[in-house]
């Protein structure tokens, strides 16, 4: 009953990660900076708070009680992750829904999985499985076959968005994706898909703020909003920087003033996509309480992200047009990463 729930909440926490990107779609005459800055402080700054303190009451007691280099680590992993999750923007805004979640995700899900058990190798630890260990147990190999998938899938997607390229005009791939650029997609999907796993590693870096909380009588399912309070410090200050350097950089603060935008529409629409995307890890922290924090639940989250983010590319017709061998091998690809999920939780459960 644990297990299904725990794959209840990530499924959740995946259709939230997966569409929260939908509302900026919606905004009008804004520049890129100015509504991902305005979903961003929803999303890093005021909404993590406020879950956490609706469900663990003390989580600053417990911020404020703990080593701060255990704050300091998960800081610094959060600041990783949010150039990430900066980049992953731009993925989705060069490649489309489709295209940049599965490139972006799968390296994501690939590097989350496999690099905590290198850090083990470096750094053992008591109760924690290492890369050499996986290599001796035939579980831990088929976890490393899984993963070796999903780079297959990874590489399947990039072909189809190869294809896509040669094939439609620069008029037809904006029709649905109205800065499509291939290169550069590929490029921040790539980076993206490397540091956003370092979510992965901060809420491991974090686990003695969660276990302070279930310490002082909190309920378990909850624990991780403190962590993630933390971690999203980190992804804020990467972030609220980038952004104001492109603000200044392009003059786009004006956009906060022009009134020939929509501008309360436009507010309303960036912290929707904001207050949706911190849902992905509300239910990821539900869910990790119940799987743990192992390959299994950052694959499962992972592959429900990409799966949600395509059904979305079909919404918007971001694959027609394209010849129907263009379209069985994205499809092709998505199977494929799903594929290697599955190898990773039976991985997991042997």
């Amino acid at each position: 009953m644990q297990a299904i729930l725990g794959v209840l909440f990530h499924s959740l926490g995946g259709v939230a990660a997966g569409s929260f990107y939908m509302p900026y779609n919606k905004v009008k005459g804004w520049s890129w900076e100015t509504y991902w800055m305005v979903g961003g402080v929803m999303s890093w700054l005021i909404v993590p708070p406020i879950a956490a303190w609706l469900t663990v009451p003390g989580f600053a007691e417990i911020i404020a009680a703990s080593s701060n280099t255990i704050l300091l680590i998960t800081f610094v992993m959060g600041l990783l992750w949010g150039v990430g999750g900066l980049s992953y923007g731009l993925g989705v805004r060069y490649l489309g829904m489709s295209l940049g979640n599965s490139v972006v995700l799968g390296f994501c899900a690939a590097f989350g999985a496999i690099v905590p058990s290198i850090y083990y190798n470096i750094n053992p630890e008591a109760g924690k499985t290492s890369f050499t260990d996986m290599l001796a147990d035939s579980g831990g190999q088929v976890v490393l076959l899984g993963v070796l998938v999903c780079v297959l899938g990874i590489a399947i997607c990039g072909k189809a968005g190869v294809l896509k390229e040669k094939e439609l005009s620069d008029e037809e791939k904006k029709k649905s994706v109205s800065e499509f650029n291939l290169v550069k997609g590929l490029i921040v999907a790539v980076l993206s898909g490397i540091l956003s796993s370092f979510f992965s590693f901060g809420i491991e870096a974090g686990k003695p703020l969660a276990d302070a909380a279930v310490a002082a009588g909190f309920d378990h399912l909850y624990s991780n909003n403190v962590t993630f309070v933390v971690i999203l410090w980190g992804g804020l200050v990467s972030n609220l920087v980038w952004t104001t350097i492109l603000s200044i950089k392009n003059k786009s603060y004006k956009d906060f003033t022009n009134k020939s935008t929509p501008i309360s529409k436009n507010i309303m629409f960036s912290a929707l996509a904001g207050t949706i995307w911190f849902l992905q890890f509300f239910f990821y922290g539900m869910g990790e309480s119940k799987l743990g924090n192992g390959a299994s639940s950052w694959i499962l989250h992972m592959s429900t992200i990409i799966l949600t983010a395509n059904l979305w590319g079909v919404y918007r017709k971001e694959w027609a047009g394209v010849a129907k061998k263009t379209k069985y091998t994205i499809t092709a690809g998505i199977l494929v990463i799903l594929l290697s999920v599955v190898l990773v939780g039976i991985g997991n459960s042997i």
